[in-house]
């Protein structure tokens, strides 16, 4: 009891709520180019293969790990000095999606589609740019010998971010709606207004996150330059500069592959890039689904938002601390094995009709897999990181988990349309793509378990070290 007790007292530290907010301000932009975008493309005419391919500007979050060097190093001029070194980047970035916003808001998607694509596209990129330092910012909160707090942190990270993006769609679906009721024509464009208020109330709360001092992150770098000065043969001022470029690029990879061993660093990135390709092509055509089954905007953002957020938020503490308690590697078999359950719901959902229940029931055990798989794969990956380059090398592993993601799921619109709309095979085949992450997973175990040991997290165990 008492270890129980001490397990989850590491979410009552002030810290915690911290990354929660941090979790937030992530969360949020993924409502406008995600739930969203697809239902203004659907209410305006666009066929399902449109939307799915739309969807390729998530892309960009698979590349954010090309300027994530940039970002562990450059400043922001006059915003740097004032607010520091990563909260100037989310502010920058910030800022760049409120622009984006009131631009979509004096944007048709009918006459200018590819505007649309195109205003969506520098959504992505301002809040793939801005996720490299909230999840730089997050991990730099705690020790890197803090086995727990990390898996804890990891947890309130996500529900921060299931909490933005839940939210979120309640707003926009729900403010949405009412324009729509009032007769308001352009009752998205006016939404967009509104959820750049939102963006605001996100400028103001990250000033309550106060920015830890780099500790000796830049004489790291500096040591790591001046060994690929060395190696390179050059000196002098043009010696520094190519030993910064090439460093900022190359380090962060070096160090990743000399810390992990070649074989087994690309057998890690695998597994990363299948992990969550099933849940991917779920999320993308869900919206879509639900409304083309009769459920309205009011249904789904009860359901898939409101009581979404409530389950999503518990699942994702319950299911750090079930991390824990059984260790990351199991509670990723697990995870796995709950998504691929969780797309057969949805089988069963569009073989049923438009069954209020089971409705609910689908997006619960949704919830309850989407927080359970993405709170130990956030938890591993930071686990896997390098202090020297926090930004760089997590927005290395997680892009490559995002690329999976991505550049598959952009097809879903299209598979069902191959169906002919048969929305329960749709779902059958998703279920399936768990398989291959889950057989890497299995080949990876033991290299994993020794991997993790150092810190301090108990993988294939049925209790967890000291002070996990």
């Amino acid at each position: 009891m008492k270890k129980r007790s001490q397990t989850f007292s590491v979410y009552l530290e002030r810290r915690m709520a911290r990354i929660l907010l941090l979790g937030i301000i992530s969360g949020f932009p993924w409502v406008l180019i995600g739930s969203s975008l697809s239902l203004w493309l659907k209410e305006d005419g666009l066929s399902r293969s449109t939307i799915g391919w739309a969807g390729l500007i998530f892309g960009v979050y698979a590349l954010n790990f090309l300027w994530a060097p940039l970002i562990d190093r450059l400043r922001v001029p006059y915003l740097t000095p004032k607010l520091g070194h990563r909260r100037a980047w989310i502010v920058m970035s910030q800022a760049l999606i409120f622009v984006c916003l009131v631009g979509w808001s004096l944007t048709d998607p009918g006459v200018h589609l590819w505007g649309v694509i195109a205003i969506g596209l520098v959504i992505a990129i301002a809040s793939a740019t801005q996720d490299i330092t909230i999840d730089a910012l997050r991990i730099e909160q705690i020790g890197t010998d803090e086995g727990q707090a990390m898996a804890a942190g990891a947890a309130v990270a996500v529900a921060g971010w299931w909490t933005g993006y839940k939210l979120g769609g309640v707003v926009a679906l729900n403010t949405a709606d009412v324009f729509q009721s009032a007769g308001v024509e352009n009752y998205w464009q006016m939404t967009f207004l509104v959820l750049g208020l939102m963006i605001i109330a996100c400028n103001i709360a990250l000033m309550f996150v106060p920015e830890l001092p780099p500790t000796d992150r830049a004489a790291a770098q500096s040591t790591d330059d001046r060994v690929i000065a060395s190696k390179l043969g050059f000196g002098g001022g043009t010696g520094h500069v190519v030993a910064w470029l090439v460093g900022t690029v190359v380090g962060p990879l070096m160090s990743f592959f000399r810390r992990n061993g070649f074989a087994i660093a690309v057998a890690i990135l695998g597994f990363i890039f299948l992990f969550k390709i099933g849940e991917a092509f779920l999320g993308r055509m869900s919206i879509v689904f639900y409304k083309e089954i009769g459920f309205s905007k009011s249904d789904i953002a009860l359901y898939s938002k409101g009581i979404g957020w409530v389950t999503t938020v518990v699942f994702t503490l319950l299911g750090g601390l079930f991390a824990i308690r059984i260790g990351l590697v199991r509670a990723m078999f697990l995870s796995g094995i709950l998504m691929a359950v969780t797309n057969l719901m949805f089988s069963w959902l569009a073989w049923a009709g438009p069954v209020e229940s089971l409705f609910a029931a689908a997006v619960l055990l949704d919830d309850l897999a989407a927080a359970f798989a993405t709170v130990t794969f956030v938890a591993f990956i930071s686990m896997l990181v390098d202090r020297t380059y926090t930004a760089t090398q997590y927005a290395l592993l997680a892009s490559i988990g995002t690329a999976g993601r991505t550049l598959f799921a952009s097809s879903s619109g299209a598979l069902v349309d191959w169906l002919d709309g048969d929305w329960g095979i749709f779902f059958v085949i998703t279920a399936l793509m768990v398989v291959p992450s889950l057989i890497c997973l299995w080949v990876l175990r033991h290299r994993l378990t020794a991997m993790l040991v150092g810190a301090q997290v108990r993988l294939f165990s049925k209790g967890v070290e000291q002070g996990s």
